[in-house]
């Protein structure tokens, strides 16, 4: 057994990998792109060679070898389940600023918080301006570090049914937001204004849900080691 971690070298060691991922994984994308004869952010319409055959797989399996590494860094420093969810919730968040920070630094790319990103492939492209995923992230990354704070001190978090509906109905409209062009994207054509008003209530509905959790007054359990 081995001595517990504090919160703060939790926090440290869990950032420092989502940034080291995020470079990681900015930089497979300028390779890619290089070896594709084409330019960081060079994206709509979509190019077939990227819409079909052996780069599609390559790019979906990347996406779930992201998700994996994601979860395991959440299992491996939480001590149960929600303070797993919370630290994954950061390392996602993390990861995913970091990402576009490190495409900034290598490329210039994206140019503005308004440029348009293929976000996700899996099961349908999701699409959006770079401001939309920053916005979750933030979230995810605040909401996350708030929950593990309190459950690593020996707090509980009271999570009830209306809670997870919220926040699962929040993250579907959010998902839906950037999904809801993916017709066009795979028809060839560009992607259409992004419906932020869906974006926006998904959003404020996730984070009303985070914040009621956070305001109910909870009792204390006593703090399980990391081994």
């Amino acid at each position: 057994m081995r001595k517990e971690l504090s919160f703060r070298a939790a926090a440290a060691a869990v950032i420092g990998f989502a940034i080291a991922m995020a470079y990681l994984e900015s930089a497979v994308v300028v390779y890619l792109q290089g070896a594709l004869d084409g330019r960081v952010g060079e994206i709509f319409p979509l190019r077939p060679e990227l819409a079909v055959g052996d780069y599609i797989l390559i790019e979906v399996g990347r996406e779930v070898a992201t998700i994996v590494m994601i979860g395991a860094v959440g299992l491996l420093v939480g001590r149960s389940s929600l303070e797993r969810l919370a630290w994954a919730a950061v390392v996602f968040g993390a990861w995913d600023i970091g990402y576009y920070a490190w495409l900034q630094v290598f490329s210039g790319w994206p140019g503005s918080l308004a440029t348009t990103d293929l976000l996700f492939l899996i099961p349908l492209p999701w699409v959006g301006p770079v401001w939309s995923p920053i916005a979750v992230s933030v979230a995810l990354v605040g909401a996350g570090l708030t929950a593990a704070a309190r459950l690593h001190s020996g707090a509980s978090l009271t999570v009830a049914r209306r809670h997870w509906l919220a926040g699962l109905g929040g993250g579907f409209l959010v998902i839906l937001s950037w999904t809801i062009d993916s017709g066009r994207l795979l028809d060839g054509t560009l992607p259409g204004p992004f419906p932020w008003p869906i974006f926006v209530i998904g959003l404020g509905l996730a984070l009303a849900a985070a914040v009621d959790v956070f305001r109910t007054r909870a009792g204390t359990t006593r703090p399980q080691p990391i081994t």
